[in-house]
């Protein structure tokens, strides 16, 4: 169903992740706006309704009165000034998420003309861990993986190697 090419990777390694530890069906927040992952998830038999775009660093009613079992997270935390307070106040007992990690050979990923497409962290994986311990979630699932491109050169060969992205299962203390 999937190939090796970007996005088509890291939907297989984040759907195999996600039906692993949080099997469909299920009633799911997705952090974000709907887009093509929304979608996979659907495909797969999870009922899906996402936050509709607000600024998740300060308008976190979403999370607040959701009713969903499991909120998933694909690559927003990183988006956000202070993840924090939306990790605290996810009112569901599960949290599937994933973000990319900082990279020692590449600068973090920055967009000077679109304020929505900025990463203010790129994270190890021991700090985001540290993040969601704080926020009240105990981790029970992790799962990195690569992702390569088809380019020449030393940072193209050591993505082969090095991996982007970090997935977490995690299950609110308490």
């Amino acid at each position: 169903m999937y190939e090796k090419t970007f996005p088509n990777k890291r939907y297989k390694e984040t759907t195999d992740f996600l039906t692993s530890v949080a099997p469909a069906p299920a009633n799911i927040l997705d952090l974000g706006v709907r887009n093509p992952f929304s979608q996979v998830m659907e495909e797969h038999g999870y009922k899906v309704t996402n936050t509709h775009g607000e600024d998740l660093d300060v308008d976190t009613e979403s999370v607040r009165t959701s009713t969903a079992e499991i909120v998933t997270a694909f690559e927003i935390f990183e988006h956000l000034v202070a993840p924090f307070n939306v990790l605290s106040d996810i009112q569901a007992k599960k949290l599937v998420a994933s973000v990319p990690l900082r990279l020692w050979f590449s600068p973090a990923y920055r967009s000077k003309t679109d304020k929505w497409d900025r990463h203010y962290h790129e994270f190890e994986d021991w700090q985001f861990d540290w993040l969601l311990e704080k926020a009240g979630w105990e981790i029970k699932k992790r799962h990195k993986w690569t992702n390569p491109v088809n380019k020449i050169g030393i940072r193209p060969l050591l993505r082969k190697f090095t991996p982007r992205y970090y997935a977490v299962y995690a299950e609110r203390k308490g």
